[in-house]
């Protein structure tokens, strides 16, 4: 058992636990910036894999990226939660080389539920996509006290 003494430290030990298990965001070449209670940052640089017909990012990994912090920022707190629906609008385009950072910061959090709003910019800062993400309880919690 895990004696744990403040929100942030939730927040962190939540993070590890998630983290340690998301090969998805990891195998995408992710990384977690910070984490704070109801806040996720990750940031993730855009590969030639990523790349789509156009030259550009392709939208279902920017989409990744913000679902990604996103989760982070629903489950800082040691309760297990889910997108329930998640919505998205490209800005920019993405370019390869670029790397990109995802702030996802929570806007409403009830005892089931939550909403998220994400915001996904480039290293310049420029916005690239702005998402927001519905979040769902489900049993259990990521580190036991």
């Amino acid at each position: 058992m895990t004696e744990v003494s403040s929100a942030a430290e939730i927040a962190e030990l939540s993070a590890a636990a998630m983290w340690a298990e998301d090969h998805a965001s990891r195998g995408l070449g992710m990384s977690l910036v910070r984490v704070e209670p109801g806040v996720a940052i990750l940031s993730m640089p855009l590969t030639q894999g990523m790349v789509n017909g156009h030259g550009l990012a392709h939208g279902g990994f920017i989409f990744t990226l913000a679902d990604s912090a996103f989760a982070f920022a629903c489950n800082s707190r040691n309760q297990r939660h889910v997108a329930q629906q998640c919505q998205v609008t490209f800005v920019a385009p993405g370019k390869l080389g670029m790397v990109l950072t995802a702030e996802a910061r929570e806007r409403h959090r009830g005892d089931r539920s939550g909403i998220y709003d994400v915001t996904v910019r480039n290293e310049g800062g420029d916005v690239i996509a702005e998402f927001r993400g519905h979040s769902r309880s489900i049993p259990g919690v990521l580190v036991e006290n």
